[in-house]
Order: structure tokens, then sequence, then C-alpha cells
């Protein structure tokens, strides 16, 4: 680790583009090694998150020494907070506490992150980023509020919820109220997120595998007419139906 320290110290004096970087330039650099670092974990490519996890590494190690710089702060400050939080919110792990299940351990780690801002008014879903994509968003603020006890008890209520939820929406659209038909778009699916981690499915996966589904499928529409000899602007949306239906009976 301190050779990394060294060599990452190095490229900042000797690098051109090393020279160049600060926070806001590498921003956008922590965003896209993590969703790589994802889509090798979902793939299972070992080596894959071996190199990622490198890289994502490299990126932390940087920003501290960017934070060097400023004398805001360091790697070896960040670390020593962060042992210090992780054996602070882990009383059940370090100091002999007993806890019945998990849901206690996540009610536990809730109240040492209030106690943590010493007085400081905290609301339990402060501190979710709004750059997250909307639907794990969502998840992670019905994840939040459920530490404390506010979360649905049986899975069939949420899907009454999601039916009442489609006929707000309805009743919007036949009003014509633009916005409002927004809110309700948004409530189903917020409340669609909350069905899906109640099944233990995260709903941003399950739209991502709908989404490589329909590609899948359409590619296989576009050589179906391809055989014929058509593209599909002259082709009309009835045959094209017709050959959709074949194509999802068969996948």
């Amino acid at each position: 680790m301190k050779e990394l320290l060294k060599i990452v110290a190095t490229l900042r004096k000797k690098c051109p583009w090393d020279r160049k970087q600060t926070l806001n330039k590498i921003k956008s650099l922590f965003i896209n090694e993590v969703y790589e670092l994802v889509d090798k974990i979902n793939k299972k490519n070992f080596k894959g998150i071996e190199e990622e996890l490198g890289d994502l590494l490299l990126l932390i190690i940087f920003t501290s020494q960017l934070l060097k710089e400023k004398k805001k702060s360091n790697f070896f400050k960040i670390l020593t907070r962060l042992k210090k939080k992780i054996i602070y919110r882990h009383p059940h792990v370090f100091k002999n506490k007993r806890v019945k299940d998990v849901k206690e351990v996540l009610r536990n780690w809730e109240d040492l992150k209030k106690k943590e801002k010493k007085g400081k008014k905290s609301s339990v879903v402060s501190g979710i980023p709004k750059i997250l994509p909307a639907l794990h968003y969502a998840e992670l603020i019905q994840d939040r509020v459920k530490r404390v006890g506010f979360d649905w008890e049986k899975k069939e209520d949420i899907l009454n919820k999601v039916e009442e939820e489609i006929k707000e929406l309805k009743e919007a659209i036949k009003k014509k109220e633009k916005k409002e038909i927004e809110n309700e778009i948004g409530d189903i699916l917020f409340a669609l997120v909350n069905f899906s981690r109640h099944l233990n499915l995260s709903a941003e996966e399950s739209l991502k595998k709908a989404c490589q589904k329909f590609i899948k499928r359409f590619k296989k529409l576009e050589k179906e007419f391809e055989k014929k000899g058509k593209e599909l602007k002259e082709v009309s949306l009835k045959e094209m139906d017709e050959v959709w239906e074949k194509i999802k009976k068969n996948n």
C-alpha cells in the first residue's frame, strides 16, 4: 500500500495527465469504474472483478492524494476514520452487545449513526445520493425506512397498492392532467420497486434483464425481415407484431 501511495504521488508530479486531474474531473471515473465492476460481478468474471477492484482502489488512492495536496485529509486519516466507524457501528461484534437478528443490527446501526451526528437533526433517509439510477434510489429509500419499521408486512398488500396506483393513473389520463399522470407513473414504479424488494429481487436488475431480452428479440425481428429482403420502415406494425409473437413463443 505504501508503494502504491508513492507511485500515485509520483504520477501527480511527473505525468501531464495526472497533474491536470481534479476532484471534479475524476467524479465520472468513479461512476464508470463502479459500473464496470458490477458488470464483471454479474458475469461472474473473477479475473475481471480483480482488475476492476484494482482500478477502483487506484481512484481511491488518487483522490486521497488530491486531498493531501489540499491539506484536507490523507489516505491514513481515511483509513483511521473508517476503522473507527466499523468498530463503533458493530458493537455486537467488537463489544459483546447481544442482538437477536439482522433487523436489530440494522436498527442499532441507524441509532449509532444518529449519535454520530452529535445532536444534529438528521433523517433516516438523509444522505442517499440523488445521482443514483432512479430504481436503485427508490430501493435504498425503502430499505432505509424499513430499518425503523416503516415497511409493508405482506407482499399481497403491495400488489394491491400497485393496482390502486394503476387505477389512479387511468383517472389522471382521463383528466388529461400531464403533471398528475407523471406523479401516478412514479407512484406505480415506486410500488413495483417495493414489491421486488420484498421478493428479494432488484428492480434495477429486473428491468435491465427485460431490456436485454427486448434487444435480443428485436434483433431477431430485424433478421426475420432481412431474410425477406425488407427493411422495418417498409413493414406494417401488424406484420411486425405477428413476427414478434412468434419470436416470443420460441424465446
